[in-house]
């Protein structure tokens, strides 16, 4: 089966795969470029873009971004982005993935417009007011989703207030690493699995439409993405699959971290986000999981529902410290993310964006494949 392109509003995209966005600093620029190159979407995270370029920021004394107008830094972001687009070659397209959660939400999303960014996707709550914030620039709106009910709530606050409608809406399920849009206990109830809600979100996407619908979470596969475009996807977003890649943005100690992590390795946490986060055991994790409270205070500001830091010390840790700390390479007191199905990759290895997507398009064998397929 030949995967048919994309579209999202004026957008299109030769295949039909998004690359998840993932923060803090595994999709930036040198990811999101490779995988626009060849013709998908490549998606930058606008979470804590402050640690990628810290010259561009007022930091503290431990490298710390202070204040989400330098964690989400305008500057670091839209540099981001035009690096993205010139590593990108002119092909596919660059989205930007923006938390509904993070504190200045509305400043970032337009930051992300004048900077060039292709489309807005955005999650960790509903995006109610991202219409409001992009006025008529022509950027795609695609909201994500976690139950049909959410998207009719979407659509009709848009329709009414701003005379629009969402340019596709992803809906993801509760196997994909970071923040699920589900209580702890739904991740493992049959009824919130991505197959079983998939057919009621398209329903509703047909009754608004025809609303592209791309699903997520625990989508692995070409024959996953086979089975979904067959059923009436319009494509599907993928994230843990683009960390063992060799131009994913993280540094190799956080690939050594997901290619080494076994199946029960990977767990939910609490997070001050006030979701599940799914995360690999690690020396803080485990510490975390033992009682240890690693809170040092709110300096980033980071998330609105943290409350300054009052819901990072109930949980034991400060979200952008810990994905921070990953990032610049500290195994020790680092979070690192990955999707439900993360312990498969140490079948694969590290390998190039474009090795990837030629396994995810049936162009070449997908050794994660052998031992076990994928539809769950």
């Amino acid at each position: 089966m030949s995967l048919p392109p994309l579209r999202i509003g004026k957008k299109k995209a030769e295949i039909p795969i998004i690359q998840g966005g993932m923060g803090v600093g595994i999709s930036w620029e040198k990811l999101a470029g490779a995988v626009a190159r060849e013709g998908a979407v490549g998606v930058v995270s606008a979470v804590g873009t402050g640690y990628r370029h810290p010259s561009m920021v007022k930091r503290d004394r431990f490298g710390r971004p202070i204040g989400s107008i330098y964690t989400h830094s305008k500057e670091a972001l839209t540099k981001i982005i035009q690096d993205a687009k010139k590593l990108s070659e002119g092909r596919g397209l660059i989205g930007v993935n923006i938390l509904c959660a993070i504190t200045d939400y509305g400043r970032v999303a337009q930051d992300a417009v004048e900077a060039g960014a292709d489309l807005i996707i955005s999650g960790a709550g509903l995006p109610m007011k991202l219409p409001e914030y992009v006025g008529d620039a022509d950027v795609a709106l695609v909201p994500i989703v976690s139950s049909a009910r959410a998207m009719n709530l979407i659509c009709r606050s848009w329709e009414k207030k701003y005379k629009r409608l969402p340019d596709a809406v992803v809906l993801e399920g509760p196997k994909s690493g970071g923040h699920q849009g589900f209580k702890y206990e739904e991740c493992f109830m049959d009824e919130y699995q991505l197959e079983n809600l998939f057919p009621s979100v398209l329903e509703e996407a047909k009754r608004w439409g025809d609303i592209p619908v791309i699903v997520a979470g625990g989508v692995w596969s070409y024959q996953d993405i086979k089975h979904y475009i067959e059923r009436g996807a319009a494509g599907v977003q993928m994230a843990t699959r683009f960390i063992a890649t060799y131009e994913c943005d993280a540094p190799l100690i956080y690939k050594e971290v997901v290619l080494n992590a076994d199946e029960e390795d990977i767990i939910l946490l609490k997070s001050p986000v006030g979701y599940p986060l799914r995360v690999i055991k690690t020396p803080f994790v485990e510490r975390l999981l033992a009682g240890y409270n690693g809170w040092n205070g709110c300096v980033s500001h980071c998330i609105t529902p943290c409350n300054k830091g009052e819901e990072a010390k109930k949980v034991g840790f400060c979200i952008a410290d810990r994905l921070g700390a990953a990032w610049l390479g500290n195994y020790e007191e680092g979070i690192f993310i990955s999707g439900a199905n993360g312990h498969l990759l140490k079948k694969q290895g590290i390998i190039s964006v474009k090795e990837l997507l030629e396994m995810l398009t049936g162009k070449r064998p997908d050794p994660t494949l052998q031992a076990e397929a994928f539809i769950k």
